[in-house]
C-alpha cells in the first residue's frame, strides 16, 4: 500500500534509535484529546476473515476490498468486512515447501486502466513474479522469473513505489555468497517497470537490482516524504529496519546489525531476534509498522522529518501469536494477518485471522 504526502503528512516525532533493551516496552496508555494519524486503537480489533492457512501479501482494490495471497493453497481471495472472503484466483505452480509459496501481491497504482495483480511466488524450480486480471484469473504472465529458491530466505514482498515502479524483496535463498554478487538477484531489492523491464534510474546499468547485501528482505513500506523501509531477517542477533537508498550496500553476510563501517549502511532500528522476525511493514501518518513472527507482536515505530527513529512500542505482545502482514488500508483501519498456521506456530482454533483495528 503506497501512502503519499497527499494522504498522510510526516508529523516530527524525535528520539534516538533504541537499544534492544528500550524496545520492550509494552504500549503507554494514551493520551486524552486528539493524537496524530496513524494512531489506532488496538482494544478494538474487527475479524475481517478467520480460518485462513497462512494469509501473506495484501493489498487493496479501487473499491476499499482487499485481495490476499494464501501461501500455502496459492489462492488469492478477497476480502471485505462482514462478508466471507470468495476466492478470485488459483495461481498455477506455487510449491509451498518450507517457506516458500504464494507470498507477496501488489494491485497496480494503475488499476482503474490496466487491471494488473501481481504475486509473488515459488515454484518447484524458481521464484518469481507473475501477472494476471481478476477478470481472467486464469490468464498469468510471469514479468520476472529464475531468482534462485529454496525452502528459506525467499524473500517474497512486492510493492509498487510512488515513482509506479514495482520493488521486489528477493532473498538469499541460504547462498548467502549472493547478497554481495551484483549479478544475482538474490539477497537484493530489485527495482523494475510493471513489465518486468530495467528502468531507467535504477543504480547498476542494465540490472533490477535496487540495492544489496541483503539477508531476507519481507516488508517494503515508503513514508510521506518517500523514503524506501526495509524490515529484514537477522541471522542470530540483529534483526533490522533500513531506509533504503539506491545502489546501497547494507552488508550482509559480512554484517548483522550495525557495524559502523563505511562500506555499509547501517540499519535505523535494530531489535533482537527473540523480538521481532519481522516481515511485513506498513506506515500510517508518523508511523512505521512491522509485524514479527517469532516475537507475537506489532512494533510501532515513531519516524522523524530528519529521517530518524523514536523509541518503538510493542503493541499486541502475545496477544494474536505470529503477525506475517501490515497494511495501512484505504478505510483508515489498519490490517493485520496472522501467521500461526505456517508450521512455526500455535493456531487458535479460528487461526489464521485478518484482523482490523480502528483509527483512535
Amino acid at each position: 500500500m503506497i501512502v503519499t504526502a497527499v494522504t498522510v503528512g510526516l508529523v516530527a516525532a524525535g528520539g534516538a534509535v533504541p537499544t534492544p533493551a528500550q524496545a520492550t516496552q509494552e504500549a503507554p496508555q494514551p493520551p486524552p484529546g486528539p493524537v496524530a494519524l496513524g494512531d489506532f486503537d488496538f482494544t478494538r480489533p474487527q475479524v475481517a476473515a478467520s480460518n485462513l492457512t497462512v494469509p501473506w501479501g495484501m493489498d487493496f482494490l479501487p473499491d476499499g476490498s482487499a485481495l490476499v495471497a494464501l501461501r500455502n493453497s496459492g489462492q488469492v481471495i478477497q476480502v471485505r468486512p462482514g462478508q466471507a472472503p470468495t476466492t478470485v484466483a488459483q495461481i498455477a505452480g506455487v510449491n509451498a515447501t518450507g517457506e516458500g509459496g504464494l507470498l507477496g501481491l501488489a494491485v497496480s497504482p494503475t488499476y482503474a486502466q490496466d487491471s494488473y495483480v501481481y504475486v509473488y511466488l515459488t515454484t518447484a524450480t524458481d521464484n518469481r513474479i507473475v501477472r494476471f486480471r481478476l477478470s481472467a484469473p486464469q490468464t498469468q504472465t510471469p514479468i520476472l522469473t529464475g531468482l534462485a529458491r529454496s525452502s528459506i530466505h525467499n524473500g517474497g514482498r512486492i510493492a509498487f513505489g510512488p515513482d509506479g515502479m514495482l520493488y521486489a524483496g528477493v532473498g538469499d535463498a541460504g547462498q548467502t555468497s549472493t547478497s554481495q554478487n551484483l549479478a544475482s538477484r538474490n539477497g537484493k531489492i530489485l527495482r523494475m517497470r510493471p513489465d518486468g523491464t530495467v528502468p531507467t534510474g535504477n543504480p547498476f546499468a542494465n540490472s533490477l537490482v535496487y540495492s544489496l547485501g541483503h539477508r531476507n528482505v519481507q516488508g517494503l513500506t515508503w513514508d510521506a516524504q518517500g523514503r524506501l523501509l526495509a524490515s529484514e531477517f537477522g541471522q542470530n542477533t540483529w534483526d533490522e529496519v533500513n531506509v533504503i537508498v539506491a545502489g546501497g550496500n547494507y552488508g550482509w553476510p559480512t554484517v548483522e546489525g550495525r557495524a559502523n563501517d563505511p562500506r555499509f549502511r547501517d540499519p535505523l532500528v535494530v531489535w533482537s531476534t527473540s523480538q521481532a522476525s519481522p516481515s511485513g511493514a506498513a506506515v500510517a501518518g508518523n508511523r512505521l509498522y512491522v509485524a514479527a513472527l517469532r516475537g507475537t507482536r506489532l512494533w510501532n515505530v515513531p519516524l522523524t522529518t530528519s529521517g530518524g527513529a523514536g523509541t518503538p512500542v510493542a503493541e499486541l505482545v502475545g496477544t494474536y501469536g505470529r503477525l506475517r502482514t501490515v497494511e495501512y488500508g484505504p478505510d483508515g483501519w489498519l490490517w493485520v494477518t496472522t501467521s500461526n498456521r505456517d508450521g512455526r506456530g500455535s493456531p487458535a482454533a479460528t487461526d489464521d485471522r485478518i484482523l482490523r483495528f480502528p483509527p483512535r
